[in-house]
Order: C-alpha cells, then structure tokens, then sequence
C-alpha cells in the first residue's frame, strides 16, 4: 500500500490511535503531512479563515507562520487563495484579524482614508 493510501485509509475508518496523534503531537502532524514547515502553517491560516476562527488562533497560526518563513505577503496571499472556496464573507471577516496577527491598525488607516476623503 502506498504511503497517501495508508494515510486516507487511516483517516477514513477514523483510526483513533492515528488521529490522536496527529492532533496531539505537533512534530508527528507535520511529519504525516509531507509538506515544509511554512507551508504547513499556511495551509493551516486557510483553515483557520475557513471556519471563522477566534482572533487568538489567528495570533498564533499567523506567528507561526512568520516564525517558519512566511512573508507578510504569502499570508495575505492565502486570504485571495481561499477566497473562490470559501466566499468573500470568511475573507472580509477574516482579513481584520489577519491585520491585527500583523501588526496593522485597519482601524487608522480607515480613519486616515476617510479624513482624507472630506478633505
């Protein structure tokens, strides 16, 4: 049985054992993935604006993500690669706490935006 058969075939019957370590051991996760470290965390922030997350998993997923390589443009970049899965109302919600995971005022710039269109 090849390597990706063994792995969907785990994951389909629910093999618990497989399961719980994937969940448990972060090491094990992203050694059964196959993918490099930064991907890996990219591919996570995907999921993370897929289900709607709480800003704090943003934080977390987001530094690690910076920690493992990924540019501040990759991780915007995965807002506009999830946007035809998940719709632009995960991306639009998901793009403030992604600023905020970034260190950016969305808040401000709006302000500076809108002052400067009265003016």
């Amino acid at each position: 049985m090849l390597r990706h058969e063994e792995i969907l075939r785990k994951l389909s019957i629910r093999d618990d054992e497989y399961v719980l370590r994937l969940l448990a051991n972060e090491r094990a996760n992203l050694e059964q993935s196959a993918l490099d470290t930064k991907t890996h965390t990219l591919v996570r922030l995907a999921a993370v604006i897929a289900v709607d997350a709480a800003t704090p998993l943003f934080l977390w997923t987001i530094d690690a993500a910076l920690r493992h390589g990924a540019s501040f443009d990759e991780i915007v970049g995965t807002l506009i690669a999830v946007t035809p899965a998940v719709g632009s109302n995960a991306v639009v919600a998901a793009a403030p706490k992604v600023a905020v995971a970034l260190g950016y005022d969305i808040d401000f710039s709006l302000e500076l935006v809108d002052g400067g269109d009265r003016a």
